[in-house]
């Protein structure tokens, strides 16, 4: 992505978990990544590989046993916890395969709460999230519980509330994994648009090869380490 705008960059990640009478695991080994805006990255490999350690350092949600790591301006691994969670509320959108929606809320609720903590009121908090419900194709459902919804229908919430403060940087961590195929290819160009039309950097962990095809770089990740994928990998 010449020439545009480096919105997460990340240089010798460490991350080494100690475990109780065992020798300490390093999940992440001297990973060094940067994600520009409007660029979709994909980081594929195995089970166990160290994918989701390496997602949840660079937004912030776990800190570097070593390295460090720079979102949109700020060198992250030097902040306060509550510089950081301020940080993550406005700069990061996070999506996961699981969800974690509130079922006690309705769909709209689950979308401005973000906003909330950040300190948006209605109705300015209400009608982002009425316009960003509208745009994922769920206007008609603002006043339903999640439980309510589909598995797809669920995670296109999930995306409408990592979009709800604006961030530079959406984290994916298996997106589809628990989708069939056509909710699947919904929330993979939800994902892809989210990149080309409105200029995230958009990062997604995944096993799912359908987002191959609208990556615009593809990392392999094995043993902690990261490199660059061959076409023909998985």
């Amino acid at each position: 992505m010449n020439g545009s705008r480096v919105i997460v960059s990340a240089r010798g990640l460490f991350k080494t978990f100690a475990q109780p009478s065992v020798a300490a695991v390093s999940a992440v080994r001297e990973a060094s990544v940067d994600v520009h805006a409007g660029e979709l990255v994909l980081v594929t490999g195995p089970s166990g590989s160290g994918k989701t350690t390496l997602l949840s350092m660079l937004g912030g949600l776990i800190s570097p046993t070593s390295g460090w790591v720079e979102l949109a301006g700020e060198a992250i691994t030097q902040l306060s916890q509550q510089a950081l969670t301020a940080l993550r509320l406005r700069k990061v959108g996070f999506v996961f395969q699981s969800f974690h929606l509130i079922d006690g809320l309705t769909i709209a609720e689950n979308v401005e709460l973000p906003l909330n903590l950040a300190g948006v009121r209605r109705p300015q908090s209400s009608d982002r999230a009425n316009l960003l419900l509208e745009g994922i194709g769920l206007s008609t459902r603002v006043r339903f519980r999640p439980r309510t919804l589909s598995g797809g229908e669920k995670q296109r919430v999930a995306i409408a509330r990592a979009f709800a403060n604006d961030p530079p940087l959406l984290l994916a961590d298996e997106p589809t994994g628990s989708l069939d195929s056509h909710a699947g290819q919904q929330v993979i160009e939800l994902l892809r648009a989210a990149a080309a039309d409105h200029g995230k950097a958009v990062l997604v962990v995944s096993h799912d090869p359908r987002i191959r095809r609208h990556a615009d770089r593809i990392l392999q990740m094995e043993d902690g380490q990261l490199r660059n994928a061959d076409p023909g990998e998985a």
